[in-house]
């Protein structure tokens, strides 16, 4: 008999196996488990617990309040012969992959066109420009197989609540990801993990007869009676592509095709996007604020913090425990600022960006993209404070005291190119500076060692979303006939797994109306 045991708890200090504990708890000797969920419960600092749910298969019979019999959820994903010409995917981030994965096994021949270059060539352009300087302005940290979530914490939470996340998590760990992200309340993969993952389903979608474009740029489309003709160009042809079904998956950074979309004719709005900084503080210190005492038996540590001020946002970020802070400007001369980590998340520091809301109300004008020049006109600002790749920043008790530190202390920063001191005055616009010291002194009411005075600003963070929406049928998913925007940079998602989850169901409906 199979059996679901919620509210199983074990105290993290416990290092048996698992299977020796439920023996032990249960009074059982025969059985097999499986893990459905498991979560940190911290709430209470002197007896911290992992909260289990599992699934026990055991022909002894069990009984209790939390205990009911098994019965398992299955998704069914129904992949419906594809008859129609290829479709084309602009954009292999979250969005495009989950996509083109669905379509593939349908049988479309999916054609993908990626400005930037395939993850193994990418991880090597990135290694250059942090090393050498050598900046790739269509293969960097925001461009590039996989999206700027390929270089982050691969983070998959999300306050969605859809089965199809089921499907999307079992799928990453089908293509090479550890199992736990089945069954984590909060689960990660870890920049370096997800790369091998993407490459694996790459892989896939060419077994299935879908074709790469990489190092190629979506540059225009156009209506030829009912065909749509799609223009692309690399360095070494240019390429003309007929389909009834352009699935765009842009990312928010691709500013310059989002503008020449709008010059086309595709209607957007501004919507509200987040500026601020990127917050370092020591691994270790963060691990005992949340653990005390037994950080030393549980992974580094997670932080979420939120409030508000005269109704506009404040929150953390994309936390990046035992993780570093990058360089995500897509071009040469500004400076944009993100975070990432490996799977072990072992590094020295943890960070997190810090942001506070901007409204369309806060900018001045009425044109739709106003938001976009926005985040570009502060990003230059910030180049241009050192005139060099140096990052604005600041120690928190001399930003909380609207002076500038003159040196780094206990806390070092992991930001590769160092940092020049500022107030961050001109760099960033007064109202954000001002929500951001009101957020620090909020946060460390939540958390307290939060305002640590040696914690480390890096600036500036100014593309965590979407400055717009692109309007779509939310039936159809198009903005114009056979057109498809998803994702992130379509202002549809803001993360991993909501922008997989927007791709995914958007190919789904092509199917289902096809």
């Amino acid at each position: 008999m199979k059996y679901e045991i919620s509210n199983f708890k074990v105290i993290v200090s416990d290092l048996r196996d698992l299977k020796e504990i439920i023996k032990d708890k249960l009074k059982i000797s025969k059985f097999e488990y499986k893990i459905l969920h498991k979560s940190i419960d911290a709430r209470d600092k002197k007896e911290i617990f992992y909260n289990y749910k599992l699934m026990i298969d055991t022909n002894t019979k069990l009984k209790g309040k939390n205990i009911s019999i098994y019965q398992e959820k299955k998704i069914d994903i129904n992949y419906k012969k594809w008859d129609n010409l290829s479709p084309v995917i602009v954009g292999f981030g979250p969005s495009g992959i989950f996509s083109a994965l669905y379509l593939a096994r349908c049988g479309a021949k999916p054609v993908i066109i990626e400005r930037g270059s395939m993850v193994e060539k990418r991880v090597e352009d990135v290694r250059k420009y942090e090393k050498e300087k050598v900046f790739n302005p269509n293969s960097n940290i925001a461009y590039g197989e996989g999206g700027a979530g390929t270089f982050s914490d691969g983070k998959l939470t999300t306050n969605l609540n859809d089965p199809l996340i089921r499907f999307i998590l079992n799928e990453l760990y089908l293509h090479g990801a550890c199992i736990d992200i089945t069954y984590n309340a909060k689960p990660h993969i870890g920049t370096d993990v997800l790369r091998e993952v993407i490459k694996n389903i790459r892989n896939e979608i060419i077994t299935l007869g879908g074709k790469f474009y990489f190092d190629t740029l979506f540059t225009d489309y156009k209506y030829d009676k009912d065909l749509l003709i799609v223009t692309a160009k690399n360095d070494k042809e240019e390429l003309s592509i007929k389909t009834n079904h352009l699935i765009m998956g842009l990312g928010h950074f691709s500013k310059e095709t989002i503008r020449m979309l709008y010059d086309k004719g595709l209607v957007m709005e501004p919507k509200n996007f987040s500026m601020g900084v990127r917050i370092e503080h020591l691994k270790k210190d963060i691990d005992y604020i949340q653990y005390q005492d037994y950080a030393k038996y549980l992974p580094s540590a997670y932080y979420k913090l939120a409030c508000h001020n005269n109704d506009r946002g404040i929150y953390t970020f994309c936390m990046c425990p035992g993780g570093y802070v990058v360089a995500s400007n897509v071009t040469k001369d500004t400076i944009c600022v993100n975070g990432m980590s490996y799977h072990d998340r072992n590094g020295i520091n943890s960070n997190s960006a810090l942001l506070v809301e901007v409204k369309p109300s806060d900018i001045k004008g009425d044109n739709v993209l106003r938001g976009i020049d926005y985040q570009e006109y502060y990003e230059k600002k910030a180049f241009l404070y050192s005139n060099d790749l140096k990052a604005p920043g600041n120690l928190v008790k001399e930003f909380l005291d609207g002076n500038v530190a003159k040196e780094e202390r206990s806390i070092k920063t992991t930001y590769p190119f160092g940092i020049k001191f500022s107030d961050f005055k001109g760099i960033l616009p007064d109202f954000v500076i001002e929500n951001l010291k009101y957020g620090i002194i909020e946060f460390d009411k939540k958390m307290p060692g939060f305002n640590n005075p040696d914690a480390v600003l890096v600036g500036i963070e100014s593309r965590s979303s979407s400055a717009i929406r692109i309007l779509r049928n939310k039936d159809t998913y198009e903005a114009k006939k056979g057109i498809y925007p998803i994702g992130e940079g379509a202002g549809y998602a803001g993360g991993i797994i909501s922008s997989a989850l927007d791709g995914l169901k958007c190919a789904m409906k092509i199917v289902e109306e096809l």
